[in-house]
């Protein structure tokens, strides 16, 4: 009986998430970020027939679109006895996983050539892992008209596919064509805004589009206009003009977006800006008033603010909004706060007001929102879930139902960032003094001493469930991204652990954790905690492997300052510098031969891939080609120069497919033509708060005051 009621429980919790979120429509295709071709895109054939390709992709076209910027080319030959098939690929985003009713295909054709309806392809829906298809059908039967030169919009109810049996339209994520005639003509399609949609269009807008500002940089200019609330609005149309009267469109916009980025790649040029509003059936309003900008040259102070400031903009206009903590990733679920994100979030705040983005007042109103909404969570002794609902304050198992209790390390992440934020609000004003008073209720109730599971336990567990307990079982084993924990842990004024469970538990030698770091590391170099080995040129005291990815000395060491954390194995500032010069010279030599690297473009780390989200570091078999911004540029603090460089080719040479609303998209591979339409909330902050480390050591300053991390360190050298 428990049982059942424990599944209908979750069943209408994650009922309620929701139907509390905004659902999205399910878009196949709309513009890829990158030019050539399609990442989420095959194309395939037999002889004599043909169907243009690149590398087994369908080419995009720049010059025919429904959207700015570009459109899928379908250009064949379909010819006797040949065949070919093309498919285009729905691509599972994190988060994005609540939809509109899905009961159509919908998409728009162009039709270039002298093409008969009898002669354009057949259209199947179906499951890429199952590698499943529907029939075919005729496109002809789904077109009023077959006319060339003009958009024509295909409508295919998914009722009318047969032959493939689902539950669940999101087990759909195939849309294929494939040859219908055999003609042995020469055929130009284009294809665009490729989505399914419910049965009953949306309504009309009723919102005018409204410009708020226009901003030059370097290369790239800001718009931001005014929040869009009408829900009829599918994008906000951004239009470009060099001289304030030919306007042409150059991109669209989500509008829970309330800016974008125009990487115009131009340097001391004035553009003129009007955006308008699309709704489901494309249907534009008229134009808003036009502002403009001007590009101009930036020295690298001027870079490194730009680059920081839009990768705080991620924690303030991105923020969850009934809590303003951080989500997981933007786009992505809207209402679910990501703990660890967010610690890293509340740092970068405290850069934001430092350097006047915003003001003391404001950053204290998002403060107390953020603490009062902190202070009534759900919590599991003290501990925070991974993820939150940003409505109830309740864990959503985001990752599964065992991942429905306390995460000790989120917890960290967070915790470091509300000390630093207790350092930095001393003013004596009732609300300076709540924030404090708030931030300290919470470092308190955190049960340090009931992770380490039993008493006489050398280690720390990551994860406590209410209902399964200790189910995930994960002790933690550095080297990764968990000192952190072991230091707050020691430091805690009232659940404290013992300071010797700094070497018995995250530097252990013990023979569990030789076979931890064995496994993960695929090496039994580093097994030990030390490590003593020489890669590139550079030694490395302690690590797994030669390092692991860049992240091991980013989540720790944003608030605690690497150059004060010394053991008896190492200066951790060293340590970690030295693995980022690892990483950098793997990416410079580039043993696999990857696209994209070399000594101005290095970082290997963990991010969202093209198919899900994985770590990346600088040995063969963790090498994908897969390169993420934060890697070089969260680590400036270690590696200035190089990073530095990294960040100019960042923007200068990639920035047309790599820069946008929140600063650096999360990763890109040249090898695949694809780069991550996501923002990260685990890897925009530590941009910010690690580059204002290294000009100001901030951060590191503030979170060092804390006199309970002094002593914490104090105990920590007792047992050296």
């Amino acid at each position: 009986m428990r049982s059942i009621l424990l599944a209908i429980l979750t069943l209408l919790s994650a009922t309620n998430l929701l139907a509390q979120e905004t659902p999205y429509t399910r878009v196949f295709f709309d513009n890829s970020l990158m030019g050539k071709d399609h990442f989420y895109t095959s194309a395939s054939y037999t002889s004599p027939s043909w169907v243009k390709n690149s590398r087994g992709k369908l080419p995009v076209s720049e010059e025919v679109y429904v959207t700015p910027g570009n459109a899928l080319e379908l250009k064949y030959n379909s010819a006797k006895g040949g065949h070919w098939q093309a498919q285009v690929l729905y691509h599972p985003i994190r988060g994005m996983d609540f939809f509109r009713p899905q009961e159509k295909l919908v998409f728009r054709l162009f039709v270039k050539s002298n093409t008969a309806a009898t002669e354009l392809p057949a259209v199947a829906i179906g499951k890429r892992e199952a590698k499943e298809l529907s029939q075919f059908l005729p496109l002809q039967n789904f077109l009023p008209t077959c006319k060339t030169g003009a958009w024509l919009t295909v409508e295919v109810p998914l009722s009318s596919f047969k032959g493939l049996s689902y539950s669940d339209t999101k087990e759909l994520d195939v849309v294929a064509f494939q040859q219908q005639a055999a003609d042995g003509k020469w055929h130009e399609l284009y294809l665009d805004q490729m989505e399914m949609l419910p049965l009953q269009a949306g309504e009309s807008i009723k919102a005018a589009p409204k410009l708020l500002s226009a901003k030059g940089y370097e290369k790239h200019i800001d718009l931001t206009w005014e929040k869009i609330e009408d829900p009829a609005v599918r994008y906000v149309q951004v239009y470009r003009s060099t001289d304030n009267k030919n306007f042409k469109p150059v991109a669209v916009q989500i509008p829970s977006i309330s800016r974008y980025a125009d990487y115009v790649d131009t340097v001391g040029q004035t553009f003129y800006y009007k955006i308008s509003l699309l709704d489901d059936r494309y249907q534009e309003t008229g134009l808003s008033e036009s502002m403009s900008a001007t590009t101009r040259p930036m020295t690298d102070e001027e870079l490194l603010t730009m680059v920081q400031e839009a990768n705080f903009r991620y924690y303030w206009e991105g923020a969850e909004p009934n809590s303003g903590l951080a989500l997981e990733n933007i786009p992505g679920r809207r209402t679910m706060v990501a703990s660890g994100a967010s610690g890293f979030g509340v740092m970068a705040l405290l850069v934001g007001i430092e350097r006047g983005w915003i003001t003391r007042e404001q950053g204290v109103e998002r403060f107390l929102q953020i603490l009062r909404y902190l202070n009534k969570a759900e919590k599991f002794h003290g501990a925070f879930s991974h993820f939150i609902s940003g409505e109830t304050g309740k864990a959503e198992p985001f990752f599964g139902p065992r991942d429905n209790g306390g995460d000790l390390v989120e917890t960290a992440f967070l915790v470091q960032g509300l000390l630093a934020a207790r350092e930095y609000f001393t003013a004596n004003t009732p609300q300076e003094k709540e924030i404090r008073n708030t931030i300290t209720t919470i470092w308190r109730g955190v049960e340090w001493d009931w992770y380490r599971k039993k008493p006489e336990s050398d280690f720390l567990t990551w994860h406590w469930s209410p209902d399964q307990a200790w189910v995930l079982n994960h002790q933690l084993i550095g080297w990764n991204e968990t000192m952190i924990v072991y230091l707050l842990g020691i430091a805690s004024p009232t659940h404290s652990i013992p300071a010797s469970m700094y070497y018995s538990g995250w530097a252990s030698q013990s023979e569990k954790a030789l076979q931890y770091r064995a496994a993960w590391g695929q090496t039994k170099e580093g097994m030990m905690y030390t490590n003593g080995n020489t890669y590139f040129g550079i030694p490395l005291p302690v690590g797994v492997s030669n390092g692991g990815p860049l992240f091991f000395i980013h989540y720790s060491y944003m608030a605690a300052d690497p150059h004060k954390l010394i053991d008896r194995y190492t200066n951790y500032f060293e340590n970690n510098r030295n693995i980022a010069l690892i990483n950098y010279r793997y990416c410079t030599e580039n043993p696999e031969n990857h696209q994209g690297y070399s000594e101005n473009s290095w970082g290997l780390t963990a991010s969202d891939g093209p198919w899900d989200y994985s770590a990346n570091e600088p040995v063969p078999h963790a090498d994908t080609g897969k390169m993420t911004p934060t890697g070089a540029l969260a680590s400036f603090p270690y590696t200035p120069e190089e990073s530095m460089r990294a960040l100019k080719h960042f923007y200068r040479v990639y920035g047309h497919f790599l820069w946008g609303s929140y600063g650096f998209r999360d990763a890109f591979n040249l090898d695949e033509n694809w780069v991550s339409p996501l923002y990260m909330g685990l890897n925009q902050a530590p941009i910010t708060v690690m580059i204002e480390n290294h000009r100001s050591g901030l951060i590191w300053n503030l979170f060092m005051k804390n006199k309970e991390i002094q002593q914490a360190l104090k105990k920590i050298e007792k047992t050296r």
